[in-house]
């Protein structure tokens, strides 16, 4: 009986030392966890307050839709010192008239859209193409919404049917119909400094005979 008993009381001493192992060791691990949570910090300039995957969105501008944008990631910076949206694998947009016609569609491999100034940024096979079919490529375009116009430093080419048009530097109306390249050439050579750069081209569609 003695023995029985012995056996008993040692049986509930391993079990109490075990009980004390694992509790130990339970709150070593969540005491490590908490040390780990709070090393991460949120960094508002490199981490997205919101990310979202495949996304099909439709903005609005003085309450009309005026927009529809398509992009494979969409990463929000809303808490960065200058807020601003990143698309950084494809970008699609087009944009409305007060009829819901298309004006302009725009395409580009990366896009930035800085939205307290509203001015995007459309990097890497920019093309661009307004509602009469003509179309820009360059690898980089700038759109300040605020004055309603569209413009680059880089290189540009323009089609309108048969009519192709070169040259570095644009300006244009965000409809994209009234519009002129700064430097024009025909591609054959590159500008130099201090050689006498042509004037500007202005390129009025109603101007210009195909």
């Amino acid at each position: 009986m003695l023995k029985k008993q012995s056996d008993i009381q040692l049986f509930k001493n391993i079990t109490t030392a075990v009980f004390v192992v694992v509790m130990f060791l339970f709150i070593v691990s969540c005491g490590k966890k908490e040390e780990n949570l709070l090393n991460l910090k949120f960094d508002p300039e490199t981490m997205p307050s919101m990310v979202t995957d495949s996304a099909v969105q439709f903005i609005s501008d003085s309450g009309r839709t005026r927009y529809k944008i398509i992009a494979d990631v969409w990463a929000v910076y809303d808490k960065a010192k200058e807020p601003f949206w990143y698309f950084p694998e494809g970008f699609y947009l087009e944009r409305f008239d007060d009829k819901f016609n298309i004006e302009a569609t725009i395409a580009a491999d990366t896009a930035w859209n800085y939205t307290a100034k509203k001015l995007w940024r459309l990097k890497g096979n920019v093309d661009v193409r307004n509602m009469e079919g003509h179309e820009f490529k360059s690898d980089e375009l700038f759109w300040d919404q605020t004055t309603a116009k569209i413009y680059s430093d880089n290189y540009i080419e323009i089609k309108r049917g048969a009519l192709e048009l070169k040259g570095y530097g644009f300006e244009s109306n965000q409809q994209m119909t009234n519009y002129r390249i700064l430097k024009p050439h025909d591609g054959k050579l590159p500008f130099e400094e201090g050689r006498g750069e042509p004037d500007s081209m202005p390129l009025q569609p109603d101007s210009i005979q195909q």
